[in-house]
């Protein structure tokens, strides 16, 4: 029988730390069978947030809404979680520490779905404290799934990853989200959000500044492109050039709405457009209008 409302459903969360207001009436609802994002920088109450959704911390005020119901023992029996850090246990095999967690659980996945899901079979004997990071993302993941969950939690699981690692992990999450579970996702990597989620909120401070899918967010704060080229290529002084100019890790940005007047404008410049590069606004650029161009610690 089909659900009616959301899976998940957070309603004006609140929790204070000494000094601090780590997350500041956060609520937000997710429907079955989305991925849903949590973005945000350094300090904005992201991870907070997860947590006592997780049960791991409890909140000041504030409800979470499981299947239209407070959190009991169902919710604990339907998720799974990857945390952000998790220890294994040493001297057990990536085969091993598999039936471990699976024996933990009276129902879930079997252990050859599970293997063939997460891509182990190439290191099934290797003790799982010597994985590389991508293999340890995918076991962690594994883990994670053993008791079949209805809603998974992913807590930035591809920090620190290279690109290739990282990429072959968000093609597990697709696998796993069309298989019908609902996924939400942390993150620091726009790109990843952007490929990933359904819809999405992006926190500052504690609070949600924007929330909506990727599409809906850009279409929303942004209706121009983005004209970018190496900082050598750009000859004038960027003072004297008729449009804004903005310098962002050695390239030139030109942010227009009319393409073809900047692309004559450089012509009339004399700027080589040999390395042009233009594309559209990314949740990126949304991020950084958004919460600043600062890092904050």
């Amino acid at each position: 029988m089909a659900m009616n409302g959301p899976l998940l459903e957070v309603r004006e969360l609140v929790k204070h730390y000494p000094g601090v207001c780590a997350v500041d009436g956060v609520s937000f609802a997710i429907e079955a069978g989305r991925c849903f994002g949590i973005l945000g920088p350094n300090g904005a109450g992201k991870t907070t947030t997860l947590e006592i959704i997780e049960g791991i911390h409890e909140p000041d005020s504030g409800a979470i809404l499981y299947r239209g119901l407070p959190r009991d023992a169902r919710f604990r029996e339907e998720v799974g979680i990857q945390f952000q850090q998790t220890a294994l246990q040493q001297y057990l095999t990536v085969h091993e520490t598999l039936r471990l967690f699976r024996g933990l659980y009276p129902r879930g996945r079997a252990l050859d779905e599970l293997i063939a899901l997460c891509r182990l079979e190439g290191f099934l004997e290797r003790d799982a404290n010597r994985l590389s990071g991508g293999q340890r993302q995918r076991l962690l993941l594994a883990m994670a799934l053993v008791n079949d969950p209805a809603l998974i939690f992913l807590d930035e699981p591809t920090t620190g990853l290279d690109p290739q690692a990282r990429r072959n992990f968000w093609e597990l999450v697709a696998a796993i989200r069309a298989g019908g579970t609902t996924i939400v996702l942390t993150t620091h990597y726009m790109e990843e959000a952007q490929v990933l989620c359904d819809e999405l909120v992006i926190m500052d401070h504690g609070r949600i500044i924007a929330e909506g899918t990727p599409e809906a967010l850009l279409s929303h704060h942004f209706d121009d492109a983005v004209l970018e080229l190496p900082e050598a290529d750009f000859t004038v002084a960027a003072e004297t050039f008729p449009l804004p100019v903005y310098r962002c890790n050695g390239r030139i940005e030109l942010q227009c709405s009319d393409i073809d007047h900047a692309v004559a404008t450089l012509q009339a410049a004399g700027i080589s457009l040999a390395r042009l590069r233009i594309r559209p606004r990314t949740l990126e650029d949304l991020f950084l209008k958004l919460t600043g161009r600062e890092l904050r610690q």
